[in-house]
C-alpha cells in the first residue's frame, strides 16, 4: 500500500503543486512556505542588532523610537515583494504567522526589544479588511507576539477612516492621507506599556508615523515598529 500512497502524492503534487512562496520553486516534501535556499538567501536586515539604522533613521525629527527594525530588504521585483504578495493578495495569512514567529525569535534575542510587553498591527480599514478576509500586519503582529511571549492587542488601534490608497503618493501627501485616521481602542490599557507597532512594508513611514504619533498621546508609552520589509 506504500507505493499507492505514493503514488497518490505524485497525483496531488501534479495538480496541487506544493511551491515556495518565495520563489516559485516546488517544494521538497515536509517543507513548508518558504524553501530552505530561499531562507538563508533572503536579504536580511540585522537592522535589530542596532539602536541607530536605517529603519530608525526614517524616523529621525518625526517621532521618538526606542527600537526600530525590518525582516528584510524589500526589493521590487524580489522575492520578499513575492512573498509580501502572497501574504496580501493570494489568501496567504500563514506565511504572515509564520515570518512574525522567525523574526520574534531574533527580536527576543536583541536586548533593544527586550522590554517590549504589547505588540500591536497597524489597522486596515474594516471595509478592507472584510474584503481581503484578515488584517496582514495582523498576521504578523500574532507570529512576532506567540514567538516573543507578549501580548498581542490586534485591535488595539483602529482605523476610522477609508484612505486612498497610498502607493504613488509622496511622503508628505501620505502623511496628510492618514493624519486622523486612527484612534486608540482602549488608551487607558496601553498606559506605562512598550509598545511593538508593526506593519508589512516600510516605504516613506507615513502610516506608521501617523500611528506611532496617535499611540504616543498615551502617558508613559514607549514606541518600537517592526516590518517585515524595508524599502530603501
Amino acid at each position: 500500500m506504500e507505493w499507492l500512497k505514493h503514488s497518490l502524492n505524485d497525483i496531488v503534487s501534479l495538480f496541487f503543486p506544493n511551491l515556495c512562496l518565495a520563489c516559485g520553486e516546488n517544494l521538497p516534501p515536509k517543507q513548508e512556505m518558504i524553501c530552505v535556499h530561499c531562507q538563508y538567501k533572503l536579504p536580511r536586515t540585522g537592522f535589530h542588532e542596532h539602536r541607530e539604522n536605517p529603519f530608525t533613521e526614517r524616523f529621525w525629527g518625526r517621532l521618538p523610537l526606542e527600537s526600530g527594525a525590518a525582516l528584510f530588504h524589500f526589493i521590487k521585483g524580489g522575492k520578499v515583494q513575492r512573498l509580501v504578495h502572497q501574504l496580501k493578495y493570494k489568501d496567504k495569512a500563514d506565511i504572515g504567522i509564520r515570518l512574525g514567529q522567525w523574526y520574534g525569535r531574533l527580536l527576543s534575542d536583541s536586548p533593544l526589544f527586550h522590554s517590549v510587553d504589547t505588540v500591536i498591527p497597524v489597522p486596515l480599514h474594516p471595509k478592507k479588511e472584510h474584503l481581503r478576509g484578515y488584517n496582514q500586519a495582523a498576521m504578523f503582529a500574532k507570529g512576532l507576539a506567540d514567538a516573543m511571549q507578549v501580548n498581542c492587542l490586534s485591535q488595539g488601534l483602529r482605523r476610522n477612516v477609508f484612505t486612498e490608497t497610498q502607493t504613488r503618493k509622496s511622503r508628505l501627501e501620505r502623511v496628510e492621507n492618514v493624519t486622523e485616521a486612527f484612534e486608540i481602542a482602549r488608551p487607558a490599557d496601553l498606559k506605562g506599556r512598550h509598545v511593538l507597532l508593526v506593519d508589512d512594508i516600510i516605504t516613506t513611514g507615513a502610516t506608521l508615523e501617523a500611528c506611532g504619533l496617535k499611540l504616543l498621546e498615551v502617558p508613559g508609552l514607549k514606541l518600537s515598529m517592526a516590518t517585515i520589509g524595508f524599502a530603501g
